[in-house]
């Protein structure tokens, strides 16, 4: 069965980022990459269920790998992209059991902002604070592609995407103010959720 594509979880404007960006952002690139996973997943499924040849899989290139790879890349893409959307919408204002974790983790709130913020100012393409489940511990990745920075077992909580493509159109090449204004447009109740969730 096809992976569909979600709605974007919030209705409301968003401060600086505009209606315009979020079409691009959502409707054409998030789509884009569901309808490749489920192009690749087609393919993959036929493989595995015997429809194909597999003698020719090798760690240089085969068909067999280039889907694979293709695969991961598509899949993350779709996932860092609704845990991005699903963080949105809200009023900036921190509250809840996760400011009270991130506190603790990172001395205060502002050592987190700033270490969060300056890693979306480092990486090409994604920022993420996971919980691993393997140390119990909040963990803050960067990624410059969608299948690469990524730690298995580590569950994502807040996603930022740092690709031009997620704030040129409004800011240009400032991706300072757009890192600022995702904060002020960001759902803490819904991370709480994540929070709660990623933990059991």
């Amino acid at each position: 069965m096809a992976y569909e594509a979600k709605p974007l979880p919030f209705a409301k404007d968003l401060q600086g980022i505009s209606a315009k960006t979020l079409a691009i952002h959502h409707d054409k690139l998030y789509a884009g990459y569901v309808a490749k996973r489920n192009e690749i997943s087609d393919k993959l499924e036929k493989l595995a269920h015997g429809e194909g040849d597999l003698s020719s899989a090798n760690q240089s290139y085969s068909e067999l790998r280039s889907l694979m790879d293709g695969e991961s890349f598509a899949t993350n893409g779709v996932y860092l992209h609704e845990w991005y959307f699903d963080v949105l919408g809200g009023d900036g204002v921190p509250s809840g059991a996760l400011v009270e974790a991130l506190t603790k983790r990172y001395g205060s709130l502002e050592n987190f902002f700033a270490f969060f913020n300056a890693c979306g100012m480092a990486a090409r393409g994604w920022v993420v604070l996971a919980f691993d489940t393997k140390d119990a511990k909040l963990r803050v990745f960067s990624a410059d592609a969608h299948n690469q920075g990524g730690i298995w077992g580590a569950m994502p909580i807040i996603v930022l995407d740092v690709y031009e493509h997620a704030y040129f159109i409004d800011y240009g090449s400032d991706r300072k103010t757009y890192i600022q204004d995702f904060w002020k447009n960001f759902d803490w109740k819904k991370a709480n959720e994540l929070y709660e969730k990623a933990k059991r």
